[in-house]
Order: C-alpha cells, then structure tokens, then sequence
C-alpha cells in the first residue's frame, strides 16, 4: 500500500483489482505465475469488463503487475504479481 498512496495514477478500481489478483495468489500459496478466471476476478473486485481490461493495463504498464492475456476462451491469463520487498524487508521495485 505504501507503493500506491503517492502514484496519483492509481485510483480504487485499480486497487479493487489489484486486491483480487492478491486473493487469488494468496490461495495459490504466492505461486507464480498466476493463472485467472476472469469473471471470477470481475466478481471478487466488483467492477465491470471495461474496467477490467483499463485497469489491468494499468497496472501491467505501471509495473505493479505483469499481464499475459490470453485470447483463448477457456485458458486463464497470466499474471505475475510486483515483489516489492527483498528477503530484508528493503522496498524493490516495481516489475520491468
């Protein structure tokens, strides 16, 4: 949360969205990459498809996430989730 109370370019859906890609790693033990569901994603940060897609290239091209969609109907995008701190605790940054 530190990372975004200063990126003005961060807004609640992106935070809402972020905070469902979380749950979704948190229940794969932080294994990545993460393979989504979106409608299931969709439902978890209450937002729309539209906002789906804005917010996650968002956050794909602000480095708090990298996105690898997929444009099949049945395989779930990819996603690998930002470490922002190394084993010390020291902030990282964003993912390249």
């Amino acid at each position: 949360m530190d990372s975004v109370k200063n990126d003005g370019r961060v807004g609640a859906t992106h935070l809402s969205l972020y905070l469902a890609l979380f749950q979704v790693w948190n229940q794969t033990d932080f294994e990545e990459p993460i393979s989504i569901n979106r409608p299931e994603v969709l439902e978890m940060a209450k937002i729309s498809r539209s906002t789906y897609h804005r917010c996650m290239n968002d956050l794909n091209e602000l480095g708090y996430v990298k996105y690898i969609p997929s444009y099949h109907p049945i395989l779930g995008s990819i996603v690998y989730m930002a470490d922002f701190q190394d084993s010390s605790g020291r902030p990282q940054n964003k993912i390249d």
